[in-house]
């Protein structure tokens, strides 16, 4: 299928660097350790406009959609190649992000088609058996039942494996240099697709439930901090990809796991906003289709351009 500019989302941010895979599993700029500064401890802090276009998901974006899941699932146990295949195969739904305008004076071929984000929906139900779909239900059910009462475990065990009802994979990954606006058209675009899915009877358009796996932070060094009279302190969750803060409010089951030793070891201290250390985690949340609603309007005000 061809790729074709379904819908076009304005955004200011950095262009992330050329390989965000090495310098960062989070897509997060690490030191360039360039040569070429003659020493210079002058910064650089320069603001670039870029435009991106929302494109139908091909073949050739195979690459940069299993690099974006790299980021999300690190080390876990999870056949990244079987979960990127079933994602292009659903030629019905789903996007990818580009830069609309490569410059001309770019040296590298693959700029042209280097995906700076995508967002599918993956019907788990549906795909039951496959190899990376057990993993994926296996990777949530085990930590669940590390964090959770039992009985918040065996709710999310029933819900995983009903087949009455069933569970769609919600995924939507970019660099952290792309900025939470283009967020919206997007998940607009999901939402037309999920409708069209359902009028045609497609299986992406039957789930019940979402399940969403994030990628969050909280403040390094407070688990002993305490408020006044003796309480314990809240740890603050911070999200990188910001607008899945309204999914969160509207999850039936949520709850994190740290990534922390899963992180590469040489930036294992460099987790870091505003020079303050953070931990990263993996926050898994369960939301009803029927909150969808809800959620898209509070997109659509703290989103729009």
């Amino acid at each position: 299928m061809a790729s074709l500019a379904k819908k076009r989302a304005l955004g200011t941010g950095e262009e992330p660097e050329e390989d965000q895979e090495e310098s960062s599993d989070e897509g997060i700029e690490g030191d360039s350790g360039d040569d070429d500064s003659d020493g210079s401890d002058e910064e650089i802090n320069e603001e670039v406009t870029v435009d991106f276009e929302a494109h139908t998901i091909s073949d050739s974006d195979c690459n940069g959609i299993k690099k974006l899941l790299k980021q999300l699932f690190l080390k876990a146990n999870i056949n990244l190649s079987q979960l990127t295949d079933l994602i292009i195969q659903q030629k019905h739904i789903g996007s990818v992000i580009r830069q609309a305008d490569v410059p001309e004076d770019s040296d590298n071929d693959d700029d042209i088609d280097e995906v700076f984000g995508f967002i599918s929906l993956l019907n788990l139900t549906e795909r039951k058996g496959s190899e990376c779909v057990e993993q994926i239900k296996e990777l949530v059910l085990d930590h669940c039942e590390k964090c959770c009462p039992p009985s918040v475990a065996e709710q999310l065990n029933k819900i995983l494996n009903d087949t009455t009802k069933p569970v769609g994979l919600l995924l939507s990954e970019r660099f952290i240099n792309v900025p939470p606006q283009i967020a919206l058209p997007l998940h607009k675009q999901l939402q037309e697709e999920i409708a069209e899915a359902q009028r045609t009877n497609k299986p992406t358009g039957k789930c019940h439930f979402y399940i969403m796996i994030s990628k969050t932070f909280k403040e390094a060094g407070k688990n002993n901090s305490t408020l006044r009279g003796g309480a314990p302190k809240k740890e603050e969750l911070q999200f990188t990809n910001a607008e899945e803060e309204f999914f969160h409010e509207h999850a039936a089951v949520k709850f994190n796991y740290s990534v922390q030793e899963e992180s590469d070891s040489c930036l294992a201290g460099r987790w870091s906003f505003d020079d303050v250390p953070m931990k990263p985690f993996r926050t898994v949340m369960l939301i009803p289709a029927k909150s969808i609603g809800p959620i898209m309007e509070k997109l659509r005000e703290y989103l729009s351009i």
